[in-house]
């Protein structure tokens, strides 16, 4: 099947492609840090807390010089580079923070689809502020943040979601990158497959045992071919390849699960895990109270010393009312937990899931977390 051909099979319109802008703080928990306390200026700043458990949250881009990334073991971190300033994170701040950035962006387009506190997608094909491109859209943004908050952010500017997260990824830090709709076959050809959103370490393995080293190897592929091989996820890979993305920014996506979750010290039996529990759902409890939406179900996760991880659900007729009833039903799937009497767990969770309206009928089905690692 063509390009084309597929473009209007899918019902794309050719004649008027959509202006969309992915923006992305740059290093943003340790940006405000860095920000906020003027000593911190130039040097390696590492947002995490200290311990034998704990992943760095986010990492300046004096630290990154040394190789600590967001999501790697702290204590790996402190050693790739001892003279970096640990803080533990300060969400509350960082929200704070991330309120202000959206609301430049409210400025020139109602169309907002944030994916953290750090980044967002904007629809700008008609655009509130009436600035000719999208380019101006992006440039005007990275200027009010810089200009109000004293941040910086990088921009990339596409006809597809697909394209403009890769674009702002390009011109790190405080870049801007453009892909026009007829760049977009050249530069594909020779981006590495690894820069696809959502082609972690494994499916990267699995591309290059085929043969597949850049997206431009992709288009040499038949659609049947990459199914075979990689089921439903070739069907994809065959269209992101061919630069099509047609899923819309949406505005207030709807949350399909809150939850929190802590990592211990060190392991302990699983009834010991207790009190950690109780305090987890108290959190889950305040975060749901905002929610318009009730939830169905609860979920317990834990997390074995093997790090091996299990989940128990249920979805009761009625479900908790306060706080105290949440813990008590999370602590009853213990009761289903089915481990060695003297096995060990580094990590417990709570959850509430399987979302609802208030007058859907009842069906018989983490905003919280111990760190929230930024995307970049």
């Amino acid at each position: 099947m063509s390009v084309r051909a597929m473009t209007v099979l899918e019902g794309s319109s050719e004649s008027q492609p959509r202006k969309i802008v992915h923006v992305d703080m740059d290093a943003f928990y340790a940006s405000v840090e860095q920000r906020d306390d003027p000593s911190l200026k130039g040097r390696p700043v590492v947002v995490a807390w200290r311990g034998a458990r704990s992943v760095v949250c986010a990492a300046s881009y004096e630290a990154r010089q040394f190789g600590v990334r967001s999501a790697m073991p702290a204590l790996r971190a402190e050693r790739l580079c001892p003279q970096a300033i640990f803080l533990p994170p300060d969400f509350p701040r960082y929200k704070a923070v991330s309120v202000a950035v959206r609301e430049i962006f409210s400025r020139h387009t109602d169309l907002i689809e944030p994916l953290s506190l750090d980044e967002a997608y904007l629809d700008v094909t008609t655009n509130k502020s009436g600035l000719p491109t999208a380019t101006k859209v992006a440039s005007r943004i990275r200027e009010a943040i810089r200009q109000e908050l004293n941040l910086t952010a990088s921009a990339g500017v596409a006809p597809n979601k697909f394209l403009a997260k890769i674009a702002s990824d390009w011109r790190k830090p405080d870049g801007l990158f453009v892909i026009q709709p007829h760049e977009v076959v050249e530069f594909l050809r020779d981006l590495p497959i690894g820069r696809i959103p959502g082609v972690g370490k494994v499916t990267e393995q699995s591309l290059l045992q085929a043969g597949i080293r850049t997206v431009g190897d992709v288009r040499q592929k038949q659609l049947p071919e990459l199914e075979a091989v990689f089921g439903r996820f070739g069907q994809r890979l065959f269209r992101l390849a061919q630069g099509i993305d047609h899923s819309p920014v949406v505005p207030n996506r709807i949350r399909k699960q809150i939850s929190a979750e802590d990592t211990f010290p060190a392991d302990i039996p699983l009834r010991e895990t207790e009190e950690a529990l109780r305090k987890l759902a108290k959190k889950v409890w305040a975060a749901s109270s905002a929610n318009a939406r009730r939830a169905r179900t609860i979920v317990l996760k834990l997390k074995t010393a093997q790090f091996e991880t299990l989940t128990r659900s249920m979805t009761p007729l009625a479900m908790p009312s306060t706080e105290e009833e949440l813990a008590m039903a999370a602590l009853s799937l213990f009761d289903r937990v089915e481990v060695q009497q003297d096995s060990l767990f580094r990590l417990v969770g709570v959850g509430l899931s399987n979302f609802q309206d208030e007058e859907d009928p009842p069906l018989f089905q983490p905003l919280l977390e111990a760190c929230s690692v930024e995307t970049a």
